[in-house]
């Protein structure tokens, strides 16, 4: 059994890290000390290991959630649960790249549109995009009160 600060070492995560994922629910300590200190098992370093796994390849924490959900009772889901959470993650993913895509174009006509010289910036023409220009993302002004 480890305490917490034991966890963070093993696993590489902070204290800080652990207990908001345990306020989160994604952990639970296996015991308490007569001190009050959280104990935690060898299998809560698994645990904390595949949290890490899934928060790398773009997982949120309510996804691996449910991923954890799918793992803790492996016999009573199907492959097919675990790739329809892969699938929805994937698509998201890529619709997060697309927005990106329009992003990096828009800033880079800004960028390009600007002479950079030393002059004053009072005839930019990044800021006068940036005061006027209601399309730089395909945007209408009230898209961004939306999101």
């Amino acid at each position: 059994m480890y305490r917490i600060g034991e966890l963070a070492k093993r696993s590489q995560m902070s204290v800080d890290t652990l207990r908001y994922y345990e306020k989160e629910g994604l952990l639970q300590p296996t015991a308490r000390s007569d001190s009050g200190y959280r104990l935690y098992a060898d299998s809560v370093t698994a645990r904390v290991d595949f949290i890490r796994r899934a928060k790398r390849v773009g997982f949120t924490l309510s996804e691996i959630q449910d991923l954890l959900e799918l793992q803790i009772d492996k016999s009573a889901h199907s492959c097919e649960d675990v790739k329809s959470l892969t699938e929805s993650k994937l698509i998201d993913i890529e619709a997060r790249m697309r927005e990106l895509e329009e992003i990096r174009q828009a800033l880079s006509n800004l960028h390009e549109s600007c002479c950079g010289g030393a002059e004053s910036a009072e005839y930019c023409t990044i800021l006068e995009a940036l005061e006027s220009a209601d399309e730089l993302l395909g945007d209408t002004p009230h898209t961004e009160a939306a999101s």
